[in-house]
């Protein structure tokens, strides 16, 4: 395959992208209601070992992805039935990015167009945009990285006016059991899922960089979502919140300076679609990674466009409207996605940490 290099600060702009991007339409943790603050908080903690395990995973053995990881530790047998399952994963998961964002162009703006449209639209920027590279991904994002914040806060500033901050309290009262399932949710969607960075880091320029950009995008990432939060509650309340399907977007309607500046839901609006096109493109990044070695081929580029197409045919066909699509993010993606997040993970972690050791010892016998 031929060496694509991201600098640290292009990973870094990717993975906070991956995590904020399409987590600014939604609440994450909302099954704590009005203490989902608490559980994205609680959410970071959670994600911050795993994340390290993620970032030592990208060290163990140099310049070796995650499958080529699984190989290594569960040989080549067992290790491609691993990679097929984590395949799939992936796949869904693009699928879901993408189906998610039908619904929400569906949704908000343009209601009696089918939402295929949209759906091909941003597909044909995705296969464009991989079969430049990661490395045009990468340099991409860093400039455009920092009109997003500038974006988020903006719409933060103008929104003060109409903000309530008495919409927070009274802390806790319905206990801590919802605050650990919204952690929970939380965790999964968006933190868990940078698992799938460790098919794009053993691109770095330097090799222990790793940690320092899982850490720096936990909590850069982290901060930003507690932001949106802070600001949906505070604006909408929490029964408002809890009732919508995409409180960001109804929050700054809201906005109303002099009645001159108004309207500005397109700054959402092109906020989450960035950050939709950024995530859908970085999992099928990893999946036709997935592909290539699985089936043994030289380069994921001549994957793009196929699978691609299979991922609009699925995603059209997933779910029937986003009532069910809601239902499903919130009873079932956490439980589905633990095993590819956190199980799957801390068993290849340990398992190559034993490799690593033995292939140590016998370097050491034989010099």
């Amino acid at each position: 395959m031929n060496k694509e290099v991201i600098s640290d600060k292009q990973g870094l702009s990717l993975l906070i992208i991956f995590i904020v991007g399409t987590s600014t339409m939604v609440v994450a943790g909302s099954e704590a209601k009005k203490d989902f603050w608490l559980a994205i908080i609680l959410a970071m903690c959670m994600a911050f070992p795993i994340l390290l395990i993620y970032a030592r995973l990208c060290n163990i053995f140099p310049h070796k992805d995650l499958f080529d990881l699984i190989e290594i530790c569960f040989g080549k047998v067992f290790g491609k039935g691993l990679c097929l399952f984590y395949t799939w994963h992936l796949f869904h998961g693009v699928t879901m990015v993408l189906l998610n964002f039908g619904l929400f162009v569906n949704t908000i703006a343009f209601s009696d167009t089918p939402r295929i449209i949209p759906m091909i639209g941003i597909s044909i920027l995705s296969i464009w945009v991989l079969r430049e590279g990661i490395e045009v991904m990468g340099r991409w994002t860093e400039f455009f990285i920092i009109i997003f914040a500038v974006s988020i806060l903006i719409v933060f500033l103008l929104l003060i006016p109409n903000m309530n901050i008495t919409n927070i309290l009274p802390f806790l009262s319905n206990g801590m059991k919802p605050v650990i399932q919204g952690a929970f949710s939380s965790f999964s969607f968006p933190f868990g899922e940078t698992v799938l960075f460790n098919m794009i880091f053993f691109n770095l320029k330097n090799e222990k960089s790793s940690y320092k950009i899982y850490m720096g995008a936990l909590w850069i990432g982290g901060c930003v979502l507690l932001l949106v939060s802070f600001m949906d509650l505070f604006v909408l309340g929490e029964s408002t919140v809890s009732n919508t399907y995409f409180p960001s977007y109804d929050a700054i309607t809201r906005i109303n300076i002099g009645d001159l500046l108004q309207r500005l839901e397109i700054i959402i609006g092109g906020i989450y679609t960035f950050g939709a096109f950024m995530k859908m493109s970085l999992y099928l990044y990893a999946t036709c990674r997935c592909v290539t070695k699985v089936f043994g081929y030289n380069h994921y580029r001549f994957a793009v466009t196929p699978i691609s197409l299979l991922m609009i045919n699925l995603s059209y066909f997933l779910h029937d409207n986003i009532i069910y699509n809601m239902e499903w993010n919130l009873e079932i993606w956490a439980y589905y996605a633990f095993p590819f997040q956190v199980i799957f993970p801390i068993l290849l972690w340990i398992t190559a940490e034993i490799k690593k050791r033995q292939y140590t010892i016998k370097n050491r016998i034989f010099h």
